[in-house]
C-alpha cells in the first residue's frame, strides 16, 4: 500500500467511490516512476544490443547523457540480497525460452552495473521487459518487426498493468470489508507551520 497506486485506490475507496472509480485512480498513477519501466527498459536493452552496442558502451553513454538506465537498480534488492521474483523469472526464460539474447545482454550490463553499486541489479520490471523481448522475437508466432511493434504500441506496460489491477481490487475490497471510514493524511506530513512557530 506504500505505493502510489494503491494508495489512491485504497483514499477512492474510502472516499465511499465505487470499484471502477477506485481502479482507475490507482491506475492514474503508473507512469516512469511507478509501473511504466517495462516499455522503458524494452526499448532501452533492444536498441542498444540491436545496434551492436557493447553492454560497456551502452552503460558509458548513458552515464555520458545522464541518463537512467531503466530496469537497472532497486532501492532494497542488491547483489547480496538478490530479488526472488528476478531469480526465478531469469531461470525459467533461460532454461525454456528459445531465444535469450536480450536477456543475455541485460545481465551482461548487470556485471558492469553492480561493480558500482550493489543495488543496481536488472530490476523485476526489466527482467519481465528483456524476457518478453526475447519470447515475442522468438517464439515463431511474430517476425521480429511484428515483435517490436507490439513492445512499441505498449504491451509490457500492459501486463504491469494487469497485475497492478488484481491488487488494487483487493485493496479496495479490503476497504469495504473493514468498513474504513474517509481517509485523512497524517497532519505532520501536510502542515504548514513548523515546530518553532
Amino acid at each position: 500500500p506504500a505505493v502510489s497506486g494503491a494508495h489512491n485506490a485504497i483514499v477512492t475507496a474510502r472516499a465511499g467511490k465505487d470499484l471502477i472509480s477506485s481502479l482507475v485512480s490507482g491506475l492514474m498513477t503508473i507512469g516512469p516512476r511507478f509501473g511504466g519501466a517495462l516499455d522503458q527498459a524494452a526499448d532501452m536493452f533492444t536498441k542498444a544490443h540491436d545496434s551492436g552496442l557493447s553492454p560497456l558502451d551502452f552503460v558509458n553513454k548513458m552515464k555520458a547523457t545522464n541518463q537512467l538506465i531503466m530496469g537497472i537498480g532497486h532501492r532494497i534488492k542488491s547483489t547480496t540480497n538478490p530479488d526472488k521474483r528476478v531469480t526465478i523469472i531469469k531461470e525459467f526464460a533461460l532454461k525454456h525460452f528459445p531465444g535469450n539474447s536480450i536477456l543475455n545482454y541485460a545481465l551482461e550490463v548487470e556485471k558492469i552495473t553492480t561493480k558500482k553499486r550493489s543495488t543496481l541489479i536488472l530490476n523485476v520490471d526489466g527482467c519481465i521487459a528483456v524476457c518478453f523481448v526475447d519470447l515475442l522475437r522468438n517464439c515463431g508466432a511474430f517476425t521480429q518487426e511484428e515483435a517490436d511493434d507490439q513492445i512499441a504500441d505498449g504491451c509490457l506496460n500492459g501486463l504491469f498493468v494487469l497485475g497492478r489491477s488484481i491488487g488494487f481490487i483487493g485493496h479496495f475490497l479490503d476497504q469495504k470489508r473493514l468498513k474504513q471510514p474517509l481517509y485523512r493524511h497524517p497532519w505532520d506530513d501536510i502542515s504548514y507551520m513548523s515546530d518553532s512557530l
